[in-house]
């Protein structure tokens, strides 16, 4: 198996990466994110995932788009299903889409590792993919282990991003706060 898995960041690739090579699978980190915003964000969860692949020998490539404004052409119609229909569709169409340009077999993705994702909705998006680009789609729950990746990943100093990705899961990893203080004027 040559398998390309898609990565969001350090952190949620600590456990995916672990558990496949107790495996015996090594896979190859693939990150493409035009989702991630503002530019310092996108750029702080990139420049930690360089250094952490380097430090574990992991073979990494890294395809540069900061895509603010696709991804907000993209979405702005429909922000409640912004992960379903761009987020997972454009990340995996794309990782499959080098895989099969590049000689990998098999893809996956560590947004598989965190219980705020849309998992099932996800995993259905990442086998429609690799079907319409004759691959296979390695899945695993890698849910189980989120905590222990994440304080693994604390332990060894990554960056830990305080949301998903984009601007609006930032403001709504505010959204009791900001309706508080609309309650408060």
């Amino acid at each position: 198996m040559k398998l390309l898995m898609h990565t969001c960041c350090a952190p949620c690739s600590v456990y995916c990466i672990d558990t496949l090579r107790n495996e015996g699978i090594e896979p190859t980190v693939y990150w493409f994110n035009p989702n991630i915003h503002p530019y310092m964000e996108y750029k702080a969860r990139r420049d930690c995932l360089k250094e952490y692949t380097a430090s574990i020998n992991v073979q990494a490539i890294f395809e540069e788009n900061y895509g603010l404004d696709e991804f907000c052409k993209n979405v702005i119609g429909d922000l409640q299903n912004r992960c379903v229909n761009y987020c997972y569709r454009v990340r995996m169409e794309q990782t499959a889409k080098y895989a099969k340009e590049h000689g990998y077999d098999t893809i996956t993705t560590t947004l598989l590792v965190s219980p705020y994702q849309k998992h099932e909705e996800l995993k259905q998006v990442c086998e429609e993919v690799a079907e319409k680009y004759g691959l296979k789609f390695l899945y695993r729950d890698f849910r189980v282990g989120f905590r222990d990746g994440q304080a693994k990943a604390r332990e060894l100093g990554l960056y830990m991003q305080k949301y998903c990705g984009c601007i609006f899961s930032e403001e709504d990893r505010y959204r009791k706060k900001i309706e508080k203080d609309r309650e408060n004027k």
